[in-house]
């Protein structure tokens, strides 16, 4: 790894799920159910690398129109996926953090986010942040009610310090996988020099090698930030 330059914040597009449980005559639930598990294997290999910060695009605020037994499930996952996570996250140093409008969740389901965070709280390692319930339009809204609130004065540092990913690094490296070439809605303002990379794999089938491959072509890279 000494050739590859590990960057600070890797933000993904958790993608096609539904598709990979398709091809192979599943229910779009064992794609989710993979995921997690593609989930739990990405996280781990960049607390081992030595990223600081991973953001996964978990539920859009949009994905509450997809039918209703599939976001039953998904709610269900989630707070299964946390309550099995716990163990994995201490052992590992991650710290986990949630980002989004939590409000429309269940009050055990915001309460298992709630137990996780400060569960974790001591860990100094990497942080997973899980983008729940997330819309960057709705985050940014969401900063500019808290702007006028505590009666700051509108610029970058303090719109960025009411956002969800206050005191985190803006993105590096931003990953979508399945194919798609968008960002949809995902860490707008975060985003705005992250370099960015589309893969055809399904998020089931993203793998450490595959990541590393994307780590390495960004080594490559030369960032320059609007500059010469």
């Amino acid at each position: 790894m000494n050739e590859i330059k590990i960057p600070s914040h890797i933000a993904i597009i958790m993608d096609g799920n539904g598709r990979w449980a398709k091809e192979r005559g599943l229910n779009r639930t064992a794609g989710h159910e993979e995921g997690a598990s593609t989930v739990r294997k990405i996280t781990t290999y960049c607390a081992n690398i030595g990223v600081k910060y991973l953001t996964l695009y978990a539920f859009s605020t949009e994905n509450w129109e997809r039918p209703k037994l599939e976001v039953e499930f998904l709610m269900k996952l989630l707070e299964k996926y946390l309550k099995k996570e716990l163990e994995v996250y201490i052992k590992n140093n991650i710290k986990f953090k949630a980002i989004g409008d939590l409000s429309r969740f269940s009050k055990s389901l915001q309460k298992t986010i709630s137990d996780t965070e400060k569960k974790t709280s001591v860990c100094t390692g990497l942080t997973q942040v899980l983008a729940l319930n997330y819309g960057s339009k709705n985050e940014i809204i969401r900063a500019i009610k808290k702007l006028n609130e505590l009666n700051l004065e509108v610029t970058e540092e303090n719109l960025e310090s009411c956002l969800d990913t206050a005191g985190m690094n803006d993105v590096d490296v931003l990953i979508r996988t399945s194919g798609e070439v968008r960002l949809s809605n995902y860490l707008l303002w975060q985003n705005a020099y992250a370099e960015m990379f589309f893969t055809k794999t399904y998020w089931p089938d993203f793998s450490e090698t595959e990541l590393n491959e994307i780590l390495s072509e960004f080594s490559k890279r030369e960032r320059r930030f609007g500059g010469i």
